[in-house]
């Protein structure tokens, strides 16, 4: 924080009066509100993924100076963990769109009228903001490819899809996915897209003029993706009527901006592609993030996110055989239902009570190779031993050689790569499997611990994963330990309270 408080003073000449901490929403980055005796205010932001926080900066620039509604950098410190832009004060689109969010999705004129005013503005990013652009200046990579799209289809099936408990012919589904992936890097018209264009991250000023944030991960794409963030947010329940009035905004935008995309018709065929990806990959995150973690904003998007999937399929915008029919089982594990919240299905709930009155306690650690493995100091001669190193390793690019398995830039590299979900999947199946058995006979102790190279970064993320999965899924009593980085923690049991 001192060293952001010296970089406001070089850069402005002023001494800060007051310090307001801004949630940042699951960001890794922290968000501070720096305000001067003048009255005037700065936004400064510490992020610890440097590589991020120059791109974000660049495009910023570039943005700014081509005329368009972003926040302006006004300095950057020399190591690139910190930066200083401009306020754009506390109310986003999200917040101002609360009342007909939670009326199911009834959105007023004043609400409607923002969003015509912000969907206006899109195409101008877009399009505009790719002119000069140099792309190799994006984070991680200047466009969407494949292998982009492939991570995403596989984030949804192992996060949400396999947990479902339904059965698929793996290849058949990879099969689906090539294809999918290969017609949607072809979509015509690609220029920059925003990747996460949602009401979250538009701003609104005083005079409710809409400014664009967040768009780090931004690249070269096709401009429909943004358009499908955008209209398709699950929370956001917007009607069919509602979504087409806000195309036909778009697509005046776009002309005017000069998007070379063809025809309408190719324009509506790219956007139902691109609809059914993100809805595919939201549905990843929502499984990881809901089901995994118990997070409940991420469960109670579940239900809105499928009714979307729903209506595509229904009106025949799956044209990938094998995959619709996927698509379909799945969806009869969730009823088509507008309240808000969902109900895991059965097979995500297989926890198993223990005959016995005896209580199982299962200890969780991470640990360096080099230092060698954990002792086992129950008696019991120890569990089972998972080594990491055979997964891609964060810790050999500089970004991340100073962060763990438990900051967001380390599980969003481990995460976008997909190595280490696979080998959690195998872990979780012999993991619940030697859990319930132990449960059933009584047993009092169970221990696993994952290791790599340093301890530091995918034996981490893969204990701090396991330890949860079980917590979240049996109730029992888990101990975590990070050996290396001496952090400790007691997941209580809560059996007794769940039943």
């Amino acid at each position: 924080m001192e060293a952001l408080k010296i970089l406001y003073k070089e850069a402005t000449g002023k001494d800060i009066v007051a310090v307001e901490t801004i949630p940042g929403a699951g960001s890794h980055r922290q968000y501070y509100r720096l305000k001067a005796t003048d009255g005037t205010s700065l936004i400064g932001v510490i992020g610890t993924n440097i590589e991020e926080n120059r791109a974000f900066c660049y495009l910023s620039r570039h943005f700014f100076d081509a005329g368009l509604p972003v926040p302006l950098i006004i300095a950057e410190s020399k190591d690139g963990l910190r930066y200083l832009q401009s306020d754009l004060g506390n109310r986003s689109l999200f917040d101002a769109l609360k009342y007909g969010r939670e009326a199911g999705g009834q959105y007023d004129d004043q609400e409607r009228e923002l969003l015509r005013r912000t969907v206006a503005l899109l195409p101008a990013i877009q399009i505009r903001g790719a002119i000069g652009l140099d792309f190799s200046q994006c984070y991680p990579q200047e466009a969407l490819d494949e292998t982009n799209v492939f991570f995403d289809l596989n984030y949804f099936k192992y996060c949400f899809l396999k947990p479902s408990g339904i059965e698929f012919h793996e290849m058949k589904l990879e099969e689906d996915f090539r294809r999918m992936a290969h017609d949607i890097v072809s979509i015509p018209g690609r220029a920059f897209m925003h990747r996460d264009c949602q009401a979250r991250n538009v701003m609104l000023d005083a005079k409710g003029n809409p400014y664009f944030i967040d768009f780090q991960g931004g690249r070269r794409g096709p401009v429909q993706y943004d358009v499908a963030s955008f209209l398709w947010q699950a929370s956001a329940r917007y009607s069919e009527a509602l979504r087409e009035e806000l195309i036909d905004v778009y697509l005046e935008g776009a002309k005017k901006e000069g998007l070379r995309m063809g025809s309408e018709q190719e324009f509506r065929q790219g956007l139902r592609l691109c609809v059914l990806f993100r809805l595919l990959q939201v549905l990843g995150a929502y499984g990881f993030r809901g089901y995994f973690e118990r997070k409940k904003y991420f469960i109670d998007s579940i239900p809105p996110a499928m009714d979307n999937l729903r209506k595509q399929l229904d009106e025949g915008n799956c044209p990938y055989p094998y995959l619709a029919e996927v698509l379909k089982e799945l969806l009869s594990l969730f009823p088509s239902s507008p309240q808000i919240g969902a109900k895991r299905p059965a097979s995500f709930n297989s926890a198993v009570k223990s005959e016995s009155g005896t209580s199982l306690t299962v200890r969780v650690f991470s640990f360096s190779y080099k230092k060698g493995i954990p002792d086992d100091t129950s008696g019991n001669g120890g569990g089972y031993v998972f080594d990491c190193r055979g997964t891609n390793n964060p810790g050999r690019y500089d970004a991340y050689k100073r962060l763990t398995g438990l900051d967001e830039p380390v599980i969003r590299f481990l995460e976008e790569d997909g190595e280490i979900l696979s080998f959690l999947e195998s872990v979780y199946k012999l993991a619940d499997t030697h859990v319930s058995r132990y449960m059933e006979r009584g047993f009092t102790s169970l221990m696993f611990c994952f290791g790599c190279t340093g301890g530091q970064h995918r034996s981490v993320y893969c204990a701090q994963h396991l330890a949860e999965h079980i917590h979240n899924k049996f109730g029992i009593e888990v101990r975590l330990c990070h050996r290396e980085q001496m952090i400790e923690q007691t997941f209580p049991n809560t059996r007794d309270t769940n039943c």
